[in-house]
């Protein structure tokens, strides 16, 4: 079964940046798509940002333009760089593969993130 452990998050001021890290263990990473979701309290979790086995990304419309997901095979690692941001991407932070069914998945621990003053 895979292993997913997120790193990297904190308490950062509105306009800042983290980059955040998910080591993913106990599958063939290199040949699945990963991707990064958030929930905040109240909230579904969703979808962020995604990266296919080929490096293809998307993201959701409420980051693009500000988040970047890339991946390292070699250190079956993906990672979210997060620029400017705001109070409303405050939220628990997940990677897991993608596409996946997010109610049957398998979740890690998340990291924090919390935009504030």
């Amino acid at each position: 079964q895979v292993q997913l452990v997120e790193s990297g998050g904190g308490l950062v001021q509105p306009g800042g940046s983290l980059r955040l890290s998910c080591a993913a263990s106990g599958s063939a990473f290199s040949g699945n798509g990963m991707g990064w979701y958030r929930q905040a309290p109240g909230k579904e979790r969703e979808l962020v940002a995604g990266i296919s086995s080929g490096g293809i990304t998307n993201y959701a419309d409420s980051v693009k333009g500000r988040f970047t997901i890339s991946r390292d095979n070699a250190k079956n690692t993906v990672y979210l760089q997060m620029n400017s941001l705001k109070p409303e991407d405050t939220a628990v932070y997940y990677c897991n593969k993608a596409p996946i069914i997010v109610r049957r998945a398998y979740w890690g621990q998340g990291t924090q993130v919390t935009v504030s003053f």
